[in-house]
């Protein structure tokens, strides 16, 4: 989704009197809770899928919206987002990653872009040391603050 169509969307649930708001496209499903502060966005990217229907007879249990699991933190530096955009491990689709687990990185080494409004981003590591969890997935959205890589 476009990140002015996102914004736009965040401007009207602020200035109205709807709690919550949820669209779905081909490319995936955003969600926008308005709460006491600023509203949080859940943007879920799918991939659509024929869905199976139940056997007969089978009970159908009613969906339920699955409750965020605490994970415990990983060991080790995490290198986080300082932006909201879109990780990306390698500088083109056909280059090889910036880092790979097992990568000896220096502080100020280039671990990823994160592209945000059409500008790439080069993300530095801000620790030396070895990358032993790479924790982004490549074309995904990551969130401000969210931990990409793990250094040790």
């Amino acid at each position: 989704m476009d990140l002015r169509k996102l914004k736009t969307l965040i401007d009207l649930v602020s200035e109205s009197n709807i709690s919550e708001l949820e669209i779905t496209e081909t490319e995936g499903k955003v969600r926008i809770v308005k709460g006491g502060g600023a509203a949080p966005v859940q943007y879920v990217q799918t991939v659509a899928a024929p869905a199976a229907a139940p056997a007969a007879g089978a009970p159908v249990a009613p969906a339920l919206a699955a409750a965020p699991v605490a994970e415990a933190a990983p060991a080790g530096h995490a290198v986080k987002s300082p932006m909201v955009g879109t990780f990306y491990r390698s500088s083109s689709p056909g280059a090889p990653a910036f880092v790979e687990i097992g990568s000896k990185v220096n502080e100020g080494d280039t671990v990823c872009i994160i592209e945000a409004m059409k500008i790439l981003n080069e993300i530095e590591a801000d620790k030396s040391g070895t990358i032993t969890q790479i924790l982004g997935e490549n074309g995904q959205a990551v969130e401000y603050g969210q931990p990409l890589f793990i250094i040790e």
